[in-house]
């Protein structure tokens, strides 16, 4: 929780300057009850009593060793899309009966990976997946458990970059394919250590609208039920993806987890009865709306320039350790930690320090009058920050901290300038 004391930001107790001081900017930070408690109320209000349900931790909105554990504290499953995040999952000592693996574009080294780990669901893709996946299932010493990812065609109103089920998706099967579905499912039904269990669907982020989620579910029930009739066989599972909304700025009004988790329930429900599903068990994939609210940045404010119609203040970060404006625009809010109780008078365009023009933060903020070492807050970055970050123009990745009840904790320390070339091999000849 953030307040505000003597012109000063503090989170959970602590000050933003005292964080800069201790561990320097630019700064990760969460706050560490507000993970928690989001986890919490998404594993107490996601409950039915016709199914089965589980809460699966979309981990590429922000994975390290430290958030696993929380999730794994909390009773969540976890969604991993590589074996990267696989192995992160592996370390941190989760439970991989509580996996499930995703991706377009499965490697055979990545599922043999998943398979050596004891992964427990496999999501497929396409059909050259699953034939891959039942030629390297054999040499598996238990069943392995298989979803596919279904396009139901429902575009939710995103930015195109993070719409995920429009026709032309790179993701899924569209549900009219129904011959190569059939094939896929038979290819998975003819080998001897597959368990096809059902389906999978995604269709978008920052989903404000809750009538998306049940045109999905209602969607993919006809569809379910179109296919038990033609197959004539049931099926368990119905992954729904995640999509679920965070706060940025004014204009945005996520739903609550508290109504849109009973909505998704009750919606299942009434679609088994009507279309007379064998559905055991719903799953949902937050991930955004886990950590996103959770995450700050925390930059230092070095030169400040006007142009003939600007007037920048320049951090040190940028597209760096968070890409979002320049990938998709998209926006955020921002204080200076140390005069919060200033009128905000002037507006500036918080740029990075990264050598392309596009390396904006923040295009108009509103704030007070900054000046050189001022430090920057920029809100709601838990999400895709740290997981999209990068070394370009050679830049460290910052440092992560986790703070609760008056503590902070470095959880991933700051790269260093050896880590940059730790990968470099001898020189040419």
């Amino acid at each position: 929780m953030i307040q505000t004391k003597n012109n000063q930001l503090y989170i959970e107790g602590l000050s933003f300057k005292d964080l800069a001081d201790q561990y320097g900017t630019p700064l990760y930070i969460y706050d560490q009850a507000a993970l928690e408690k989001r986890m919490e109320t998404y594993y107490n209000t996601f409950t039915s009593p016709l199914f089965e349900t589980k809460v699966l931790y979309a981990s590429k909105a922000f994975l390290c060793k430290a958030m696993v554990k929380l999730a794994q504290k909390h009773s969540l499953c976890l969604d991993v899309v590589s074996g990267g995040e696989l192995y992160i999952a592996k370390q941190a000592g989760f439970n991989m009966d509580r996996v499930y693996f995703h991706g377009n574009n499965k490697t055979e080294a990545e599922l043999r990976q998943a398979i050596d780990y004891g992964v427990h669901t496999i999501v497929l893709d396409n059909l050259d997946e699953a034939k891959r996946l039942v030629r390297l299932s054999q040499n598996s010493t238990k069943p392995i458990h298989a979803l596919l990812r279904i396009n139901p065609g429902i575009e939710a109103h995103t930015h195109a970059y993070i719409v995920t089920a429009h026709i032309d998706s790179k993701f899924g099967i569209l549900k009219s394919e129904i011959d190569t579905i059939e094939t896929i499912i038979q290819t998975c039904d003819e080998a001897d250590n597959v368990i096809f269990d059902g389906f999978h669907a995604h269709i978008g982020s920052q989903i404000f609208d809750p009538k998306a989620f049940i045109a999905e579910i209602e969607t993919m029930a006809e569809f379910i039920a179109t296919l038990q009739k033609k197959m004539e066989r049931t099926f368990s599972v119905l992954d729904l993806g995640g999509g679920f909304a965070a706060y940025y700025t004014q204009e945005d009004a996520p739903i609550p987890i508290e109504t849109i988790c009973p909505l998704i329930v009750n919606t299942c429900e009434a679609m088994q009865e009507k279309y007379s599903l064998s559905l055991k068990e719903i799953l949902i994939e937050p991930g955004r709306s886990i950590v996103a609210e959770a995450g700050y940045s925390l930059y230092t404010i070095g030169s400040i320039k006007k142009t003939p119609h600007k007037q920048y203040a320049f951090v040190d970060g940028g597209m760096s350790d968070n890409i979002r404006p320049a990938l998709y625009q998209a926006a955020y809010r921002s204080d200076l930690v140390e005069k919060m109780d200033q009128e905000k008078k002037e507006t500036y365009c918080i740029a990075g320090k990264c050598c392309e023009s596009g390396d904006i933060l923040i295009e108009r903020a509103s704030l007070p009058l900054a000046e050189e070492n001022d430090l920057l807050v920029v809100y709601t970055t838990g999400a895709y920050g740290y997981s999209m970050a990068s070394n370009y123009n050679a830049l460290c990745i910052p440092a992560i901290v986790f703070v609760k009840d008056g503590q902070s904790k470095l959880v991933v320390r700051r790269q260093c300038f050896e880590d940059l070339i730790e990968k470099d091999m001898e020189d040419p000849v």
